[in-house]
């Protein structure tokens, strides 16, 4: 039993770092196809990442861009959920 906690202590900051890479990639993956998204232009929306599960949020100018920021989002590899808080100007 001690072994296995031994063990399970050495490896968690490995698995922990393996996570916040992977978080880091999709971050920069969706900014970058949110940048890139000739209707999106990447409309100052900041993006979180956690554990593959994104979340949007800020002001967008109509509710297209809103459902296209969360659809772009989606599409990266490793998100498993994407939390689309993204306003459209004047509506709350």
């Amino acid at each position: 039993v001690a072994c296995t906690l031994l063990i399970l202590t050495l490896l968690a900051p490995l698995l922990l770092a393996q996570n916040v890479s992977a978080d880091d990639r999709i971050y920069d993956e969706v900014r970058r196809r949110l940048a890139n998204d000739r209707d999106v232009k990447g409309a100052g929306i900041e993006v979180t990442v956690m554990n593959g599960a994104v979340t949007l949020a800020g002001r967008v100018s109509s509710e297209k861009m809103r459902l296209r920021a969360a659809e772009i989002a989606k599409k990266v590899k490793g998100v498993i959920k994407v939390d689309n808080q993204l306003k459209v100007f004047g509506v709350d």
